[in-house]
């Protein structure tokens, strides 16, 4: 899941400086789970707003809502009317979900109360951990399911560092490196000899260089979606 942390509170009021009235919406999925954005952090963001600008003399109106998800536009359409009534919407979401609140509404100016930090599971109760950077090209079947890119501090595809001790990452020790868990699960696994073969450098143009990334499935396409882009 995406994982992303609620900015402080005098950055979230920074940008509602100007003002009066604000929708405030969270997302049902991603940072729901990970106790950001869902309808509860929704509320605890509005009141405390609402409080800030009271002590200050500045009252500030925060109307709440809530949708299954940001990302698609199809969830934002209950949107529109409370929209009309408002300053700005501040997004409890990730950054896809402003940039799709922001697409959807372009007269509206739509404000991120997140950090957006990663792609991630909860390790533990209260920890969120990076699985993922969405490189474009994965490697797992090589490495055993476990992600050079995302959980070597060096992205190394060719074992550990020689800085790696005792099954500890040289750029913190708190971290277990990579590769040492690579190999562990490649010998439970049986396939140790597969990791003596040399990966060749990885190609990166699969990754964030390049602008934005897309993924088309024509086979789920729209007939006239397929005419229009033939034609433009």
């Amino acid at each position: 899941m995406i994982v992303a942390e609620k900015k402080p509170l005098e950055a979230i009021a920074r940008m509602l400086e100007g003002s009066g009235r604000v929708l405030a919406v969270g997302c049902g999925t991603c940072v729901t789970v990970c106790f950001s954005g869902g309808s509860k952090e929704v509320a605890t963001l509005a009141a405390s707003l609402r409080m800030k600008r009271s002590i200050e003399d500045r009252p500030l109106a925060v109307v709440e809502a809530m949708v299954q998800r940001q990302c698609e536009w199809e969830y934002l359409e209950p949107l529109a009317e409370q929209m009309k009534n408002v300053d700005a919407v501040l997004s409890l979401g990730c950054g896809v979900g402003v940039q799709t609140l922001a697409e959807r509404f372009p007269t509206m100016r739509i404000l991120p109360a997140l950090n957006t930090l990663f792609m991630g599971l909860p390790s533990a109760q209260g920890v969120w951990e990076e699985r993922c950077q969405g490189c474009g090209s994965c490697v797992l079947d090589k490495t055993g399911g476990i992600c050079p890119v995302s959980r070597c501090a060096k992205q190394l595809f060719n074992g550990p560092c020689g800085g790696s001790q005792n099954g500890r990452c040289e750029v913190d020790e708190a971290t277990p490196c990579a590769w040492h868990m690579i190999w562990e699960r490649a010998e439970a696994l049986g396939m140790s000899e597969d990791l003596m073969s040399i990966e060749p450098p990885k190609d990166w143009g699969t990754s964030r260089d390049g602008g934005m990334r897309r993924m088309v499935r024509n086979d789920l396409r729209l007939p006239e979606d397929q005419d229009k882009e033939g034609n433009e």
